[in-house]
């Protein structure tokens, strides 16, 4: 199965302001690993409280926040930052 993964306009920006080296990872760990997984919730993890709907995903120190739609097989990307500011 393949997951379409569509983009907020803001993560662009972010991801600009992130290294190179690990803008390249994050990418490439969405393009290989979540766009193909049978199921993204098993690589990664919900958040909790009030934001309980969303989900997230480790690539070393940064995180991917997002949003799955099973039904259309789609996953938003919402946020993508370093651990301590992604957050916030």
């Amino acid at each position: 199965m393949t997951w379409e993964v569509k983009y907020e306009e803001h993560v662009a920006k972010s991801l600009k302001k992130i290294d190179p080296v690990i803008r390249k990872r994050i990418k490439n760990f969405i393009e290989e690993r979540l766009i193909h997984a049978e199921n993204p919730k098993e690589i990664g993890e919900p958040l909790k409280g009030i934001l309980n709907e969303y989900w997230r995903w480790r690539v070393g120190d940064y995180r991917i926040i997002g949003e799955i739609h099973e039904n259309d097989i789609i996953i938003v990307i919402l946020k993508v930052g370093h651990r301590r500011k992604v957050y916030s």
